[in-house]
């Protein structure tokens, strides 16, 4: 029997990075993953990952900014699946480092809404199919860079904050109901958003040094955030609920400070 054997579970963004990462981790213990996003080449392959291991998935080309598709995946996991246990919020995007006052207006709305927006669509979806079905776990995705100052681009960070508050008040407003809602914050880890991060140290020899300001002296790996999801999916995290939790090697738990060129 594995942790995860009978749920069955969403997971936006889930071509590439943590996302993927997640929902191999999941089918591994046992769910039925509906897997999420924008790129059919990148989501059916995971989906090829899960079926050659002997996992249960689905996938779905959708947008999670979108209100009508994110109504669409919970019909969908309940028309393919017959129901839906677990929701993880992945799917996300970060802005170029733009100094604060050259900053716009639209960079600001479009970051509130691949980060903000997005979350919130999962949750009040998601919410309703468990309010009535008895409960469920809704995970969204956050950052370290949420956090503290320094840690990310300047709108990215702002509203991953604001994905921190959502995570709260939605688990404050499913009092009662069985719903638990935390959120993941990952540390710095190779994904699609982080690559050129992890590409300019290559190019100039300093790969070395990614991850010595955390307290492990590595950068995490996606299999590390795996990790979190499928606990926070499964019945071991049945008293977890309204939770931040980091996933950083330790760096929120100190206070470094790295200047940005």
């Amino acid at each position: 029997m594995g942790r995860l054997d009978g749920k069955r579970i969403i997971i936006t963004g889930a071509g590439t990075g943590i996302g993927e990462a997640s929902a191999i981790r999941v089918a591994s213990e046992g769910a039925k993953v509906l897997v999420v996003g924008r790129t059919e080449e990148t989501i059916s392959d995971t989906v090829d990952q899960i079926r050659n291991a002997g996992g249960t998935a689905e996938y779905l080309i959708a947008d999670a900014t979108v209100e009508e598709q994110v109504a669409g995946m919970v019909s969908t996991c309940v028309d393919r699946f017959g129901g839906l246990d677990v929701f993880y919020a992945n799917a996300g995007n970060t802005e170029r480092m733009t100094p604060l006052l050259d900053m716009t207006v639209d960079q600001w709305e479009q970051q509130f809404r691949d980060n903000v927006i997005s979350a919130f669509l999962c949750v009040k979806y998601a919410g309703r199919h468990m309010v009535d079905h008895g409960g469920g776990s809704i995970i969204l995705c956050s950052s370290v860079a949420s956090l503290r100052a320094n840690g990310g681009a300047i709108a990215y960070s702002a509203v991953k904050a604001g994905v921190n508050s959502l995570t709260q008040t939605a688990a404050a407003a499913f009092i009662g109901k069985n719903i638990r809602v935390n959120a993941l914050l990952p540390g710095l880890a190779e994904t699609k958003l982080s690559k050129p991060i992890f590409e300019y140290a290559r190019n100039k020899g300093s790969e070395h040094k990614l991850g010595k300001l955390t307290l492990m002296q590595r950068p995490g790996y996606v299999e590390d955030m795996a990790g979190v999801i499928a606990f926070l999916a499964s019945d071991d995290s049945s008293y977890v609920d309204g939770q931040l939790i980091a996933c950083d090697g330790g760096i929120s738990a100190t206070h470094p400070f790295g200047r940005f060129a």
